[in-house]
This record gives C-alpha cells, sequence and structure tokens, in this order.
C-alpha cells in the first residue's frame, strides 16, 4: 500500500494546533504578564494586561491542573477515565463534571447525534500523533465501536453517571477547554482582572480590552497555511473566539486526507468541503462545542444555526478558498 505522511506536516499540523489563534498587538503600551504552560495536550497562555500578579497567574495554571486531572480521558483516576472504566456502572463525579457533561449532552440532542460524547470508542481508532505510517481502521473494527456510540445511552443520576452500554466510552474533547476557559475567566474577574487574554490552543478567550480601550486583535489561522499566516483579523472585546478546523490534526493516504473530526454515522472523518470553522461568542465553552458542531453539520446547516442565537457568530472556511461569514461579520470578510 502507498502513503504519504510528512513529519514535516505533522510538525506544522501539531505547531498550528498549539498556536491556531494569534494575539496581535498594537502600539506602544505596558509589558503585559505572561504565563505558558502545557496542559490539555497542547500549549496555554494567560496574558494579564492590567493587574500584573504573578499569584493571578499562579491560580490560572492550578486550575489548568485540576481541571487536566478531572476531564482527561487518559489520566487514571480523573472523572472521565473512572466512567469510562466503570463498566456501565454508576460512578460518581464532581460538580464540574456533571455540568460539563449535561452541557456536551445538549449539543449532541441540538445535532440529532451528529456530535456525540460518546464517540469515544470510534476515536480511539484513529490515530492522528504517530510519527510512524498511517493505517486505517478496519471496518469490522469501526462497525464494532459505532454500535457502542450513543448519547441517549448516557445515565445521569444524582451526583452519578453510568451507561446502559458498559462498552461505551466518553470524550468530551469537543467542549472541555471552553469550559476551562470560561472558569479561568470567572477566576480572574472575581479577582478585579479587567483586562486579559487565555489562549488554550485553539481558545482564545479575552476579558474586557486592551489597557488603552482598544480591542484585542485576534488573528485566525488560516487552513494549511504556514504557522502565523491569519485568513483575517478579528476585533474582539470580551469575547471568546474558537476555531476547529481539518488542519489541525490529520494524515494523508493514497491521496485522501483523513483528519480527527468524525462522523458519528460512518466512523470516518467528515466529508463535507469544510476546512475549518471559527466561533465568536460570549462563551467558549459555547464557542469550542458549536466549532464542531457546525462543522460536522456543514455550511448551509451550520450557518442556519448560528443565525438563530444571539451574540454568535461565525466564519466558515470551505475548500474552494473561500470564507462565508454570518451576518454580524459580513464587513470583515473581503
Amino acid at each position: 500500500m502507498k502513503y504519504h505522511f510528512s513529519l514535516s506536516r505533522l510538525f506544522l499540523s501539531l505547531l498550528i494546533l498549539l498556536f491556531p489563534l494569534l494575539i496581535c498587538g498594537c502600539g506602544r503600551q505596558k509589558e503585559p504578564l505572561a504565563r505558558t504552560g502545557f496542559y490539555f495536550d497542547t500549549v496555554i497562555t494567560v496574558t494579564l494586561y492590567d493587574k500584573q500578579e504573578e499569584s493571578l497567574l499562579e491560580g490560572c495554571f492550578s486550575l489548568a491542573e485540576v481541571y487536566e486531572n478531572t476531564f482527561s480521558k487518559t489520566i487514571k483516576g480523573s472523572d472521565v477515565w473512572n466512567i469510562n472504566q466503570g463498566q456501565g456502572k454508576p460512578v460518581t463525579v464532581g460538580e464540574d463534571t456533571l455540568t460539563l457533561l449535561q452541557s456536551a449532552l445538549s449539543y449532541a440532542r441540538l445535532s440529532e447525534g451528529r456530535i456525540d460524547p460518546t464517540i469515544g470508542p470510534v476515536a480511539s481508532l484513529w490515530d492522528f500523533s504517530s510519527p510512524s505510517a498511517p493505517s486505517l481502521p478496519s471496518g469490522k473494527d469501526l462497525e464494532e465501536a459505532l454500535s457502542h456510540v450513543g448519547y441517549q445511552g448516557i445515565i445521569i443520576a444524582g451526583d452519578t453517571v453510568s451507561f446502559s452500554d458498559p462498552k461505551a466510552k466518553i470524550d468530551l474533547g469537543f467542549i472541555a477547554k471552553g469550559y476551562i476557559a470560561d472558569k479561568m475567566k470567572d477566576y480572574l474577574i472575581s479577582q478585579g482582572v479587567t483586562s486579559a487574554t487565555i489562549n488554550l490552543g485553539g481558545n482564545v478567550l479575552t476579558i474586557g480590552s486592551r489597557p488603552d480601550k482598544t480591542p484585542f486583535r485576534v488573528g485566525v489561522q488560516k487552513p494549511f497555511a504556514s504557522t502565523g499566516t491569519p485568513a483575517l483579523i478579528l476585533p474582539v472585546t470580551d469575547m471568546s473566539v474558537v476555531s476547529s478546523g481539518i488542519y489541525e490534526r490529520y494524515f494523508e493516504l493514497d491521496g485522501t486526507l483523513y483528519h480527527h473530526i468524525l462522523d458519528t454515522k460512518t466512523g470516518y472523518p467528515v466529508q463535507n468541503n469544510l476546512f475549518e470553522v471559527t466561533i465568536i461568542s460570549k462563551s467558549s465553552m459555547e464557542g469550542d462545542a458549536l466549532s464542531t458542531t457546525c462543522f460536522i453539520l456543514g455550511l448551509e446547516e451550520g450557518m442556519a444555526l448560528i443565525e438563530s442565537l444571539e451574540n454568535t457568530e461565525a466564519l466558515f472556511f470551505t475548500s474552494d478558498g473561500k470564507i462565508h461569514a454570518s451576518s454580524g461579520l459580513k464587513s470583515l470578510v473581503p
């Protein structure tokens, strides 16, 4: 079997995953206080512009550690790990996990199952990060994994979570980083911060505006371009910007590109001529979930969903190189 897989492309795709949104500065201002770390399999950065105290950064990164140890599907003892290893039996979890899972289920219902937190068995069959030769899951394995996908089988009773199917597994990767970003924002605001940015590797959340009262300028990565090449710049004040795209994690095999956004009906990557979806919203959790949901829904259904929501805008990047903007962003798109 012939295949094409470039290590340099893997490196580039990982860089884009780590830095898909670039915070652009302008003018001479006081140097902000920032800290960078590695959580949730990505680089995260918190930047303080007005109240520059190291203790606030410590607080944010403590939250990052707590939530990684709660929502990770690979860290033994996390709520998600315990649920997935529970073989369907009730597992007691924390309030944050219950809230996040309830939100994930709301998007599963909204999309009629096209986005589904129980995609875990299917997702585990795909490897988009290995430097070795890429390969496809067998049809038999995909069929078996798909038989365990179904959000209706998640049972929440009090502070416990269980499955009607003992082989079901959840994956909250499509929504967790947004939830965490919102929690960091709540924490910083509670400490009196009025100007800051939170960048969780694709989820950029701004608190207020820049110290000179001008909007933050967030560059949206151009799909498959070199890192740092913006497709356009968004002026953002007290809003979230989240992108999901097929350039983040993918491989090529026999001339076909396979990416990490999976179809819950087939088990294969979604094919709908979309390269990327970017959501601008008040809540990063909503933006995180909507970016993946709208990608899976496709341009027409996804745009209709965005136009039905208040204080929410979107950009859809199609394979023909065009950018399709929701009504509130049309003036920013050439």
